[in-house]
This record gives structure tokens, C-alpha cells and sequence, in this order.
């Protein structure tokens, strides 16, 4: 199993689309790359901590590439708002890709510049690319949201 960690906006909608993934085994919600030790929801939304909601994806490269998975990420968000995704603003909400190792960062640099030529946007592409730091889990209420909802 190798891990995978996403930032597009609100953690519950970008975990419902990598949960429905054929080879993720496992999905959870929390935060990363900000500053501050063990932040809760609050921290986050308070824009004190400068962590990212993130989606943290276990997968089975037998089953799904990386390459599938950054497809999934472009897919379901708007890469050229910067700290904006919809009506949900702040830092909190901005483009991310958490890397785990050097082949997970060279893909992730080379799928940004492919996708910013390919002409898709009229923007420029505004995700950041950055090796993966601690991971704060969210409480169990925001683990599975839109499954727990009946909103998948």
C-alpha cells in the first residue's frame, strides 16, 4: 500500500471522490502543512494554523496508479483559485499536492505542466507541490462525511 494526500477545498467532497476509487483501500480527513501542533477543526477554519484540509488516500498501485489518482484531483476542483474552491475561501481550502517520495513529486510537477499547457484553463494553475509533513487526523464526526450522510 502506498499513501497519497490531496488538498481541493472542503476535505469531505475531495475524500467522497478518492473513496469511490477502485484499488483505494482506505480514506481519511485532516490537515496539513501548516505550523501549529495538533490543530482541530476550529484552528483550521480560524486561519491561525495554516494547514490545508486534506484528503489522506491509501491505495494499492497494483489496482490504481498515482497518475489515476492526480486525474481524480484535477478533476474535481478549479486548480486556478488560489485559497478558493466554490464558496469555501481561505487558506484552509487551497491547492495542494502532499508528496510522499521523489516519484510522487517528479509525476505531480510533471501532470501541473502538462495540464497548464493543454489549454483546459484560461488561468494559470496555482496548486503547490510539497513534500508531505505531519498529518493531524479530523475527528471521527468528519471521517466518511458524505457516506455517514447519505450524500456520496
Amino acid at each position: 500500500m502506498e499513501k497519497a494526500t490531496f488538498g481541493a477545498g472542503c476535505f469531505w467532497g475531495v475524500e467522497a471522490a478518492f473513496y469511490k476509487v477502485k484499488g483505494v483501500t482506505s480514506t481519511s480527513v485532516g490537515y496539513m502543512g501548516g505550523h501549529f501542533i495538533n490543530p482541530s477543526y476550529l484552528d483550521v477554519l480560524s486561519r491561525i494554523t495554516g494547514h490545508a484540509e486534506v484528503a489522506q488516500v491509501e491505495y494499492d498501485p497494483q489496482l490504481v496508479s498515482y497518475e489515476d489518482l492526480l486525474t481524480v484531483f484535477w478533476d474535481i476542483h478549479d486548480p486556478t483559485t488560489l485559497n478558493r474552491q466554490g464558496p469555501d475561501k481561505g487558506e484552509q481550502y487551497r491547492s495542494v499536492i502532499f508528496f510522499h517520495n521523489t516519484q510522487q513529486e517528479e509525476l505531480a510537477k510533471h501532470s501541473k505542466a502538462k495540464l497548464q499547457i493543454s489549454g483546459r484553463f484560461e488561468r494559470d494553475i496555482v496548486t503547490e507541490i510539497k513534500p508531505a509533513g505531519e498529518y493531524y487526523l479530523a475527528t471521527p464526526e468528519h471521517q466518511q462525511y458524505f457516506e455517514k450522510k447519505g450524500r456520496s
